[in-house]
């Protein structure tokens, strides 16, 4: 997410475009069981689109084409992957109109984004939804893709994931994960890199607990920014009983306090059944006298709720991501800092 959206993010509003859809889409996605995707296998075809920001150099593309021939998968390039509007990836109905396409597309079978940045909240009330519901694909990526990620599933039902985008960097234990979920469909736990390396002591990726205990529920979250702007839309799902998991980069503290303060008020935070928090990358105390910390943001917002809850998870802008579906049951032991999917994400 680039700091630049900082201002844009406030686009968002409920859109009179989408209000025809609601009642037919709310029936969908409350009408049972998640809509699982089929999983991947080698030889699939990937539809590469660009909902968001642009991807200013064709090598990117390049690139993310070679990552997808290394996972032994294909490459269908979207019309509009490389158009550009500003810092927008060609005009609003063309980025919709890409991501309709490759859900309508029987050759493809799952759907990757090239990048984040900004701008997917803004073809949400141009999705074909009934369609998209009527054809489950592997949908994946983070960041600025959670308002795409996030509103499929909860107009849809569909499950999606928050993982990778194809420009993310793909090491052995991204992929490790990437492949456990979505190729060999398995109920995996995620835990977070182990081992001091030469020191005595673990410096990197380690567990903060903020309430200990064991909970269970459905996985729902993404970049913490993104849904913040989304809150009184109606691309968001229910939350009770959710395990609510967040991350974010480039945003100084008090902003963490602002859009957690912000889901406190919208009534989110009270009926959740957990909290993972990810990483927050570069997010520093600001200008100023003072600033609280991020633990000490965590200590009023999110221990007072009693819930199990932990930070620190291979969550966010980072090289090292879990692939982590949206709508599948899991429990979080917040001790132990795991998720632990409790059913297979795909079919």
């Amino acid at each position: 997410m680039e700091p630049s959206r900082r201002d844009l993010l406030k686009f968002l509003s409920l859109s009179t475009l989408a209000l025809p859809l609601l009642g037919r889409s709310r029936l969908l996605a409350a009408s049972g069981e998640p809509r699982k995707p089929p999983r991947l296998k080698e030889g699939d075809t990937v539809g590469l689109i660009n909902p968001a920001g642009a991807t200013f150099q064709p090598v990117d593309l390049k690139i993310v084409e070679e990552t997808l021939e290394a996972l032994g998968l294909k490459a269908k390039v979207g019309r509009h992957a490389l158009s550009r509007y500003g810092y927008l990836a060609g005009r609003d109905r063309d980025r919709a109109d890409d991501v309709n396409a490759m859900f309508r597309d029987p050759q493809v079978q799952a759907i990757l984004a090239i990048r984040g940045g900004w701008g997917c909240a803004r073809i949400l009330p141009l999705l074909e939804y009934e369609q998209i519901s009527r054809h489950p694909k592997v949908l994946v990526g983070y960041s600025d893709i959670t308002a795409l990620i996030v509103a499929v599933y909860a107009r849809c039902g569909m499950v999606t994931f928050h993982g990778p985008d194809g420009i993310s960097t793909w090491n052995s234990f991204t992929v490790d994960y990437f492949r456990r979920v979505l190729f060999a469909g398995e109920a995996v736990t995620m835990v977070n890199p182990r081992g001091t390396g030469d020191d005595l002591a673990q410096k990197q990726d380690r567990v903060e607990t903020i309430t200990g205990g064991t909970a269970r529920g459905t996985l729902v979250g993404g970049n913490l920014s993104v849904l913040a702007a989304m809150v009184g839309s109606p691309y968001l799902p229910d939350w009770d009983g959710a395990i609510l998991f967040l991350e974010d980069t480039g945003e100084d503290l008090y902003r963490v306090d602002r859009m957690l303060t912000q889901l406190k008020l919208a009534g989110i935070l009270d009926r959740l059944a957990a909290f993972v928090f990810g990483k927050c990358t570069r997010c520093g105390p600001g200008v100023g006298y003072g600033s609280l910390t991020l633990d000490e943001v965590f200590s009023d917002h999110i221990r007072p709720l009693g819930i199990p809850a932990w930070h620190g998870a291979m969550i966010g802008h980072i090289k090292e991501k879990f692939t982590v579906p949206i709508g599948i049951e899991a429990e979080v032991d917040a001790g132990a800092g795991t998720i632990r999917l409790l059913e297979s994400a795909v079919q």
